[in-house]
């Protein structure tokens, strides 16, 4: 018996001390920053959002329609330059480094990318005529929260989920970690305020964001505004690197209401 119950207060012992040390390192988890990088071809807008200042790319600056882009975790956004330049040379495109990210300064969290994405519409506002939104991954609850607050021409979502707790509790079923996650990301809570067209990507063989949670959110788009497209064969992280996946964009964004 005594065997038994030191047993079960070891297994109760790490159990917890996984949670603890889950829950302290889910930021490092979460926001796995890239460094500041030289990109030839771009302009660095600074837009400066108290003790922080968010690095922008511009690509054609001068071009009325706009395109913001919000990406994933780990994702170096500038390294898209050369894609979006060809993809949408009509546009004014502008590719977001998070807090702490290619040389923005400050700490990512939740509430603060969502508010330096509705600064940074806000000013391109007053630039631009109509301003579609991208959102990859992490980017996608961002673009979410910002469709859902301000009217955004078009919302594309590329590998998007319902919510962060449900992704995290996908990979760590054992562990409460809804209960635990600081940055939710409610998409699923906020897609129905949002009143523009949205085109979801889903790699076929996410490994990631799992199908269930992209096939969830998009149930909550309302059905006239809803557009799905499979990127057949494709990963997580290598969906844009598929032939089909930049003219499917172009394609959304241009097709007739």
């Amino acid at each position: 018996m005594r065997a038994i119950l030191y047993a079960a207060l070891m297994a109760g012992t790490i159990y917890g001390l996984t949670g603890l040390l889950l829950y302290l390192a889910q930021d490092r988890l979460l926001y796995l920053a890239t460094p500041e990088v030289a990109r030839p071809g771009a302009r660095a807008r600074l837009f400066e959002r108290g003790a922080a200042t968010v690095k922008v790319w511009e690509l054609h600056g001068a071009a009325r329609p706009a395109l913001l882009y919000f990406g994933g975790n780990a994702e170096d956004v500038g390294a898209n330059v050369a894609d979006f330049d060809a993809a949408f040379p009509e546009r004014a495109v502008y590719l977001v480094n998070y807090r702490g990210y290619g040389g923005s300064t400050g700490r990512p969290y939740e509430a603060a990318l969502i508010s330096d994405a509705e600064a940074i519409y806000d000013s391109l506002r007053a630039h631009h005529g109509p301003i579609a939104v991208v959102g990859r991954s992490l980017g996608s609850g961002v673009a979410v929260a910002l469709a859902a607050r301000r009217p955004v021409e078009r919302l594309i979502l590329v590998t998007p989920f319902d919510s962060l707790a449900n992704v995290a509790a996908d990979h760590f079923p054992w562990l409460p970690v809804r209960m635990l996650i600081r940055d939710r990301y409610d998409s699923l809570e906020r897609i129905g305020a949002v009143r523009a067209p949205t085109f979801v990507v889903i790699a076929e063989h996410d490994e990631v964001v799992f199908r269930a949670r992209s096939d969830a959110l998009i149930a909550a788009i309302a059905p006239p505004l809803r557009h799905t497209h499979l990127v057949p064969g494709a990963s997580h992280n290598d969906v844009s690197f598929y032939s089909d996946y930049y003219p499917s964009l172009r394609e959304f964004l241009y097709r007739a209401p």
